[in-house]
């Protein structure tokens, strides 16, 4: 333990936590699971390590490991959150439909904007970047879907693909195809829910500037909110600037 009174934990300890968490949900002892996780959840543990525990979780049977998730999410800690979004991370590759439906229910359920954010670093955003199309066609209905944070968790997965794609060449044609997915989220009206659409808008224009200047012409013709005009602009160049908001005497 650290003098600020946090666990200390390596990566090793993590793996192992988790492995022991699922020993002892296998054998039905989902509460006794719980109490053991929660010394580490009540303490200021990094997000990489609470990530770690879960994607061992995830390792083992998805519906087994699921109780145990439901009690974590009882508790409503925010590294609990973490833990859950590992696992779910984990889970995507055996079961996307049911693991991201899981982590819709989980944003719904936690109710506040960090753990939207948490969730969609770890579900959304990487599987967008493992399987670009089969996302796309999962997500499609959060963004009529009608809890703000799961439309904020769109915007957020999309920052989490731009941040890792870094502009690449070959990665054009899919921030092409991620910018017309967020077409109607453009005109969002909940603030939260702007604000992280606002933000995968921000980073897409640090990688893709050329892409989003051309893009955002469209796009205000539609009413929208100014906050997410602001944040789209942001790493634009004053000539990409003029060109993005040409008409609107900017």
């Amino acid at each position: 333990m650290s003098k600020d009174g946090s666990f200390i934990l390596k990566p090793s300890d993590a793996d192992q936590l988790g492995a022991q968490l699922s020993a002892l949900v296998a054998s039905g002892r989902v509460e006794e699971a719980r109490q053991f996780l929660a010394p580490v959840l009540a303490q200021r543990t990094p997000f990489p390590i609470l990530e770690r525990i879960g994607r061992a979780l995830g390792a083992t049977d998805a519906v087994a490991i699921g109780v145990l998730l439901d009690r974590i999410a009882d508790d409503r800690t925010e590294g609990g959150w973490v833990v859950i979004a590992g696992a779910l991370g984990r889970q995507l590759s055996i079961g996307p439909e049911r693991a991201l439906e899981r982590c819709r229910l989980f944003i719904v359920s936690a109710d506040i904007w960090y753990a939207a954010d948490i969730f969609g670093d770890r579900v959304p955003g990487p599987f967008l970047l493992d399987n670009f199309e089969g996302c796309l066609r999962l997500l499609s209905p959060w963004r009529e879907d009608p809890n703000a944070w799961v439309r904020r968790t769109v915007g957020i997965a999309a920052h989490f693909w731009a941040k890792r794609s870094r502009g690449e060449k070959s990665s054009i044609p899919q921030a092409r195809a991620l910018l017309a997915f967020l077409e109607p989220l453009f005109s969002e009206r909940d603030l939260n829910a702007a604000k992280g659409i606002g933000y995968g808008l921000k980073t897409l224009g640090k990688f893709y500037p050329g892409l989003l200047s051309q893009w955002l012409p469209a796009q205000l013709r539609r009413p929208h909110r100014s906050l997410m005009l602001l944040k789209a602009l942001t790493y634009l160049s004053p000539a990409q600037r003029a060109v993005a908001t040409k008409g609107l005497g900017r």
